[in-house]
């Protein structure tokens, strides 16, 4: 079973469910609070991983399978690590996964041009991201590896 926390609830799925599944569980949680989610179909929703925009008809269990990464590290990581605190090596990768974005694509369309949106893209299982860098013109870049 997957578990993923949206605000304050909880959505259990299947790692075989469909990406459209598990907005259909969100769509259902988050119309209770969001008025603007009652009339929305799944349709509508968007979800958004490592800046990456998944497409529903993709499951979970493909993305685990390939390891897919995304810009910034692995899609979906559920290997179990050494905590590197306890080993006091900061040279040790971490494969950590951040939390995941469920948005209106209307929210999306209008929002595009201004960051966190400005970064998002179709995610395309042939594409690599070996260098993802964090930039503002006005400040100094920064390379994730």
């Amino acid at each position: 079973m997957l578990s993923f926390d949206l605000y304050f609830h909880q959505v259990r799925m299947k790692k075989g469910n469909s990406i459209q599944q598990f907005l259909q569980k969100c769509l259902e949680n988050l119309r209770k609070e969001f008025t603007e989610l009652k009339s929305s179909s799944v349709d509508q929703l968007m979800y958004v991983k490592e800046d990456l925009i998944i497409p529903h008809h993709n499951t979970f269990y493909d993305f685990i399978v390939t390891k897919a990464r995304g810009k910034s590290g692995p899609l979906f990581s559920f290997d179990v690590h050494d905590d590197i605190r306890l080993l006091s090596d900061a040279t040790v990768e971490k494969d950590e996964s951040h939390a995941g974005k469920v948005c209106l694509r209307s929210w999306y369309e209008r929002h595009k041009h201004i960051f966190p949106a400005s970064r998002w893209e179709p995610y395309d299982p042939e594409k690599s991201w070996d260098k993802y860098t964090v930039s503002d013109k006005e400040a100094a870049k920064i390379t994730v590896k």
